[in-house]
């Protein structure tokens, strides 16, 4: 019989994060979970199996003392990255720092860690790119977005999901990247969620593309199969909701206008700046244009993971049930 693992958490004051957070703690495979969010809470149960160290990740001077402070202590054997800036509205050298610097430093210390076995990375579908002329099944060798005029929201996630692919196979560390579709949920960053709190949702006319969204419940699992499985490499994470954008926006009990794509990015320009809304249509116009849906075919295969939380859509009343 395998001993329990020690699992470190990151992000565990994010949804994903505390989902994950609390169902290693239902998980008998589990041993001790540290648990690190960005900021003081008590959103997290009690529990003796649970350590919580709040730390700023962005500074590689914390992330040292937090892997050879608590982390040695507690005999931590795997760590589950499931944090990314969730605002596409902020940019800068402080969010690259959270984006990319965090994820390189918690390789290179977790290479050099006397305990730490393996890295299990929480990535984002949205690394891939979406155009007409590219398959609509997006499988793990499809094309990234490497443009250069790309949205920073997006450079470094391109860049964080690299980082961490580069390294597999030249480290003795266990590298396992998840490139999860969109959590359609509050607090996850979700581009789509914030698009749906408008009453009246525009959309480019001439065009409906299929959409695979996630919720937190099948998030959260796909990281608990990562951290027990031994496989490594990368693998595609969709959720059990496909559908048209025209679809997702009347389950929302939203009212869907067709307009000229040309004046949808001001118009949601001028929303962002009004209201403070999230939503950038121009980060989001190849997506609203072409479909683009992940293959779990690997993850199935080899981690045995099949989403099975549908989102709960609202009727009328805009508010996400899937938590």
């Amino acid at each position: 019989m395998t001993r329990p693992v020690n699992v470190m958490v990151t992000g565990a004051d994010a949804p994903v994060g505390e989902r994950l957070v609390r169902d290693l703690l239902d998980d008998s495979r589990v041993d001790q979970i540290l648990a690190v969010p960005w900021k003081v809470g008590d959103h997290l149960p009690r529990d003796n199996r649970l350590t919580v160290v709040p730390v700023d990740l962005s500074s590689s001077r914390r992330v040292h003392r937090l892997l050879f402070g608590a982390a040695r202590d507690l005999n931590i054997d795997i760590v589950a990255h499931t944090t990314l800036h969730r605002s596409a509205r902020q940019e800068g050298s402080r969010i690259h720092r959270y984006n990319v610097d965090a994820i390189r430093s918690l390789l290179t210390l977790s290479e050099r860690h006397p305990t730490i076995r393996r890295l299990v990375l929480r990535s984002d579908a949205a690394v891939y790119q979406i155009q007409r002329d590219l398959p609509v099944l997006i499988g793990e060798h499809h094309p990234l977005n490497m443009r250069g005029n790309a949205p920073q929201w997006i450079r470094d996630r391109v860049e964080a999901d690299i980082t961490a692919c580069t390294r597999m196979g030249m480290t003795p560390l266990e590298i396992v990247v998840l490139r999860t579709t969109e959590v359609l949920a509050p607090g996850t960053g979700s581009q789509l969620h914030d698009y749906l709190q408008s009453t009246i949702c525009l959309r480019p006319a001439g065009f409906d593309p299929m959409l695979n969204l996630l919720t937190i419940q099948d998030a959260a699992a796909a990281m608990q199969r990562a951290v027990h499985h031994q496989a490594q490499g990368v693998f595609n994470i969709p959720g059990a909701d496909t559908l048209p954008l025209t679809a997702a926006i009347r389950a929302w009990g939203r009212i869907g206008v067709p307009v000229p794509g040309s004046i949808l990015a001001p118009a949601y320009r001028l929303r962002s700046e009004v209201t403070g809304h999230d939503f950038r249509y121009g980060m989001n116009r190849r997506r609203f244009h072409y479909s683009g849906v992940l293959d779990g075919t690997r993850a199935r295969e080899v981690l045995g993971y099949v989403p099975c939380h549908p989102i709960r859509w609202p009727s009328h009343d805009g508010q996400a049930a899937s938590a």
